[in-house]
């Protein structure tokens, strides 16, 4: 009876405040415990632990348990890591991932999940961080399979989260969005894929190279290209600087073959890292031919991130290089003018990265699916790329089957984008498309 009274009560009281004019104050949140208690009744779901939030908001750490393979459900599991920031079931809800592990921060909001005062759930992709099973099949890190990781995830949140859902991600992360829509497509009301690459023909990387042609100014790539050659020619006293540091700090060279090998691959690929990661205003920043080994080699050293080639590093993102060496596909850049300095052959082929006995079969066709798809069939996209972003020289395009889908280019901008950052009248046309995917507006210009 008093339970009775009292919901009758607050429906009185929000009646006279409407009434009145007054603003209907939010209802408290739900104590702690029930949420927690609530997810944790979700069959497969366990709770590992809390982390500190701000108030209305609860933030869990979660694990839940996914087939090793959908098909075949009784031939295994793993434990997928999850964040979930919590405000309301009544809100919607954000699926993001970077297409990685889960991060050192994956409480931290997204930019959708910010535009929309929603909820959030951030997923560590299988095979990555601690989400694999024991003797892992490679074989079952499939683009399809990581999208029905997602797809059994929302099925079984949804039974307690009503509210629209977006899904959302950058880079990897966003190409791990569009894969899942295109399996999945009626999971999600929308979805945001920022610096998203698509590329459909990893037999075919002109476009790769024309784009390095066209970014920038002409001085700025001449400049580029000359200390690329100095690094090269300069060999000798890079690598010696680049050994020492390993030895440093106990990092090895055995995936990719040695500290040589590794420098030769990361002075190749310096441009695109250059341009995805570096601000226009870097051009002047880069060293000249009169520069010190020392300079030359740090400017080097943070440019291509070298740590990234060493096995500590190459261990932790093999299943990224298996699904570049399987599905995805990747870039390799022709380089001319560097003919003379380079010692490896094939170097920039993604078996340098995976150790030989994990298999490598390319399959062609997955990538012109899902690319047949968004242009024929795909819907509530909205793709967000830098102007002078290399990695996106090949990137989804809506076409003439497309419905309700935007693309849209941040200008003079890098891999690091948002839609804030967007001309205005893009940036308005954006958020109002992913409010009225949320359910937050009536009308926004398609």
């Amino acid at each position: 009876m008093k339970n009775t009274t009292g919901r009758l009560l607050t429906l009185f009281l929000m009646t006279v405040l409407t009434a009145t004019g007054l603003s209907v104050p939010a209802l408290a949140q739900p104590p702690d415990g029930d949420i927690r208690a609530r997810i944790e009744a979700i069959p497969g779901m366990r709770v590992l632990g809390e982390r500190p939030a701000t108030p209305g908001q609860v933030v869990l750490d979660l694990t839940y348990r996914q087939p090793t393979d959908h098909r075949h459900a009784d031939q295994g599991s793993f434990d997928q890591r999850l964040t979930l920031v919590h405000k309301s079931t009544q809100r919607p809800m954000v699926l993001y991932s970077s297409g990685y592990d889960l991060g050192s921060s994956p409480n931290r909001m997204t930019e959708p999940a910010q535009l929309l005062d929603a909820n959030q759930i951030t997923t560590e992709q299988r095979f990555f961080g601690t989400s694999r099973p024991e003797d892992p099949d490679w074989s079952k890190l499939t683009i399809w399979q990581a999208a029905s990781d997602h797809h059994r995830l929302i099925t079984a949140l949804k039974t307690m989260y009503h509210g629209a859902w977006i899904s959302t991600g950058g880079s990897k992360g966003g190409m791990t969005a569009v894969y899942h829509r295109r399996f999945y497509p009626d999971d999600v009301a929308g979805t945001v894929a920022y610096s998203a690459p698509n590329n459909t023909d990893d037999r075919d990387d002109t476009a790769y190279d024309a784009r390095l042609e066209q970014v920038g100014t002409t001085e700025c790539r001449a400049a580029i290209k000359s200390a690329q050659r100095d690094a090269l020619i300069r060999r000798e006293a890079m690598t010696e600087r680049y050994a020492r540091w390993a030895e440093g700090e106990k990092k090895t060279f055995g995936t990719i073959g040695s500290v040589d090998r590794a420098f030769e691959l990361a002075v190749v690929r310096l441009p695109m890292m250059f341009w995805m990661h570096q601000s226009t205003d870097g051009c002047a920043s880069i060293p000249t031919s009169t520069a010190t080994d020392d300079a030359l080699y740090l400017w080097v050293a943070k440019v291509t991130q070298l740590p990234v080639y060493t096995d500590q590093t190459v261990e932790s993102f093999t299943p990224y290089f298996y699904q570049l060496g399987t599905q995805l596909g990747y870039p390799q850049f022709a380089t001319p003018y560097l003919d003379g300095l380079l010692r490896y052959p094939g170097i920039q082929e993604i078996r340098t990265y995976v150790p030989r006995d994990i298999p490598l079969r390319f399959q062609p066709a997955a990538m012109a699916d899902i690319d047949r798809w968004v242009r024929r069939h795909g819907s509530s996209l909205m793709f967000v790329n830098g102007e002078n972003d290399i990695a996106v020289a090949e990137h989804f395009r809506p076409g003439n089957g497309t419905y309700d889908s935007y693309l849209f280019n941040v200008p003079d901008a890098n891999h690091h984008i948002s839609i804030t950052g967007l001309r205005p009248n893009d940036a308005e046309q954006a958020t109002a498309a992913l409010r009225r995917w949320a359910g937050q507006t009536e009308t926004a210009a398609r």
